[in-house]
């Protein structure tokens, strides 16, 4: 076998998230919190990569480089993903109905309610919960069910000797009042799922489904309700924005958003809460148009992610959470500006070890000083309330040339984008909205600044987003440079993007789909060149995924040759490693730990003459072939020591890490006593150098009348 089949390997890639989640080595609510990661991932895995399976299933029955056809590519995929949510449920029950009470605090069912929970719930669904529903009948056209909303499915049978001369539109007589109906009720999104109880000892709470199934009969007079049921279902997400809409193209994001919520089901999740409920099943199924195999009955709530609300609760410092890791901010010294420490030098900042403040912080600069002239650059995906896109606001209102690349084709950030868009072009800003059939990928900022010796340029450049939330939970590696090449080429970069700048030859940077890839192939063919037995070539890799065939091929060569190849692979890898006469020099591991591994970096021993880039592209056909990526060297020698080291310590781990073989398992490294933890260290190393640098900082103090 030369490849693994690409959405297959990213269904094994949540099964070590769900390893995570199972592990009783890590805090309760950390356990939860990954048992949510994997049902959020495979909502969107579902709405993208089988929606776009389906429908090529209903073209051709392909087959892939895997040598898989389409449909049983689909077939396996249903396989293991029905037996990886089997366990994440079992799992959350434990950890709920087990663990939880430990630390006094309960999930109560409502037959477990006291009198006083009881009368606090009702009065909740009367006042607040009541008035937000809608029942939705069923029997003639069947409702729309937007796509990841919980609803409530109410089996019903009339009441005998009612006197009521029509319900539901239908004259009653002796056939209808023994006919099943089935409402529909969606849970309000604007509510809370979690509803905590009074409660003298510890803290108690229940779900507001389950109130809403108690006193639901509420919404029926003249009804009985027969049994319920909890469901939810994904739908197609996977279309795109027609790229000829010129002039409308802001509308045309809107019309695909909105089709969204309109496009075919792909999986139906249920939780069989009550008695028998087949008749609602089979409805739902047929009315969807689902196969079996497509609909998931699940021992526990839909979407378990909305059980971190709980967190909330917890103290910080509590045994349920991770030991609280500071970090620090290395561009933090007093007797001299953010401005100063990065013309002095190149700076790496390794998040979330380092704080993502130095970012924020010189954008916040930039947009109030005065020798500040311009300010340019990309953004993909940011928070919400982002501190950022209000610099670059008030940057724009003082006047100040303020050019966004705005990335409106990221997917299920498209509204915020636009958003974005529009309060970016009321302050003033130039925004362009991105590149036709191509999204823009490359995260870059650079900030113009006269200074007195002349324009210097404030270059940054990152493998992550520009995105304050996630810099806390993504590991990232991002560089500040005033380095004149690589000023020069993001310069030409940027009027690429917003111009009719023709291609221009850059001599440090390297940008898809330009001549990235092929300049990693000409890196990865030196190496396989210059490799011999008594000095073998080296190449070190990290990324999310490795997909591109291409690339994969080259890495096989230089196997051949005796090159050595480490590669640090979060999610998907088709690659097949310790094939002999193929990959036998190819070693793939993953780690899996507190923070997200999202850093793509690569090293290569080049004969002694090292290298080492960072690159917001990860090796897939759509990095390398259909999005706007780049890749910068790290040529500072203090940066490239310092991520060097880190790099090759990913490949120490043996208490998060897990290897891949010949079969396609991810095999457990999991030492558990006195274990290597790759992150752990790197807290550790990051926070020992912030203690040397505070002996080393001089701090003023001011005096001022009170």
């Amino acid at each position: 076998m030369k490849y693994f089949n690409r959405d297959v390997s990213w269904v094994e890639f949540n099964a070590r998230i769900l390893n995570e989640g199972s592990r009783k080595d890590n805090p309760l609510m950390e356990r939860i919190k990954f048992l949510g990661i994997v049902s959020t991932n495979f909502d969107e895995f579902f709405e993208v990569r089988v929606a776009s399976l389906k429908r090529q299933l209903e073209l051709s029955d392909e087959i892939d480089i895997s040598g898989e056809r389409t449909s049983k590519i689909i077939e396996k995929i249903s396989e293991r993903s029905h037996q990886i949510i089997e366990k994440l449920y079992e799992n959350l029950n434990e950890d709920i109905e087990i663990e939880l009470p430990k630390n006094n605090i309960k999930y109560l069912k409502v037959n477990e309610f006291s009198d006083l929970q009881k009368s606090y719930a009702q009065s909740l669904f009367e006042h607040e919960i009541f008035p937000l529903l809608t029942p939705l009948r069923t029997d003639q056209n069947f409702p729309h069910i937007p796509s990841k909303a919980i609803f409530i499915a109410f089996n019903l049978s009339m009441i005998s000797g009612i006197s009521t001369k029509r319900i539901f539109g239908t004259d009653l007589n002796e056939k209808t009042q023994n006919k099943d109906f089935i409402a529909l009720v969606q849970i309000p999104q604007s509510l809370n799922r979690i509803v905590w109880l009074p409660c003298d000892d510890g803290k108690r709470f229940t779900l507001i489904d389950d109130i809403i199934i108690e006193f639901g009969t509420m919404l029926f007079p003249g009804f009985s309700v027969e049994n319920s049921l909890i469901f939810a279902i994904d739908r197609d997400a996977d279309m795109g924005v027609d790229e000829d809409s010129g002039d409308r193209f802001l509308e045309a994001m809107e019309d695909v958003i909105a089709s969204r919520q309109n496009s075919f089901a792909v999986r139906l999740l249920y939780s069989n809460c009550c008695k028998e409920n087949s008749k609602i099943v089979k409805m739902l199924t047929q009315n969807l148009n689902l196969l079996e195999s497509e609909v998931y009955k699940v021992n526990g709530p839909i979407h378990p992610e909305d059980f971190s609300e709980i967190e909330d609760e917890i103290p910080d410092d509590s045994n349920m959470k991770y030991p609280q890791w500071k970090n620090f901010n290395p561009l933090k010294k007093s007797d001299k500006s953010i401005w100063e420490l990065v013309a002095l030098r190149d700076r790496l900042l390794f998040l979330p070890y380092e704080s993502f403040e130095p970012v924020t912080r010189i954008i916040e600069l930039a947009a109030e000083d005065p020798k500040v002239l311009a300010i340019k650059m990309t953004l993909y995906r940011t928070e919400k309330n982002s501190a950022i896109v209000k610099s670059l606001k008030r940057a724009a209102s003082f006047g100040k040339q303020v050019t966004v690349f705005v990335e409106l084709k990221a997917r299920f950030d498209e509204e915020r984008n636009i958003s974005w868009v529009k309060q970016l072009e009321k302050a003033g800003a130039i925004v362009i909205y991105g590149i036709v059939n191509l999204k823009v990928h490359g995260k870059a900022m650079m900030i113009i600044r006269k200074e007195a010796d002349g324009i210097r340029r404030y270059v940054h450049l990152s493998t992550g987003n520009y995105n304050a939330r996630t810099a806390k939970i993504y590991s990232d590696v991002a560089l500040f440079t005033t380095n004149n090449d690589i000023a020069t080429d993001i310069s030409m970069f940027f009027n690429l993007l917003s111009g009719y700048s023709a291609i221009q030859t850059m001599s440090k940077i390297f940008f898809a789909p330009v001549n990235l890839k092929s300049h990693i192939l000409s890196m990865i063919k030196r190496e396989t060149k210059n490799s011999t037995p008594e000095n073998p070539g080296m190449i070190v890799a990290k990324m999310n995924a490795l997909g591109h065939e291409e690339i994969i091929d080259a890495l096989y060569e230089a196997s051949k040759r005796g090159v050595k190849i480490l590669l640090n692979i979060r999610g998907i890898c088709q690659l097949v490693p310790g094939v002999q006469n193929q990959s036998e020099n190819i070693k793939v591991m993953s780690i899996t730990g507190r923070y997200l591994e999202h850093a793509r970096i690569m090293y290569f021993r080049n004969c002694g003459n090292e290298e080492i880039y960072l690159s917001s592209a990860d090796w897939m056909p759509r990095n390398l072939d259909r999005r706007v990526e780049l890749l910068f060297p790290v040529t500072d020698q203090q940066c490239f020591s310092e991520l060097k080291e880190s790099l090759m310590s990913y490949f120490q781990d043996n208490t998060h890490s897990s290897f891949l073989d010949e079969k396609g398992r991810w095999l457990l490294k999991q030492k558990k006593v006195n274990g290597f933890s790759v992150q752990e260290s790197l807290n550790e190393k990051y926070k020992k150098q912030n203690e040397i640098a505070k002996k080393h900082r001089i701090d003023f103090e001011i005096r001022r009348n009170k």
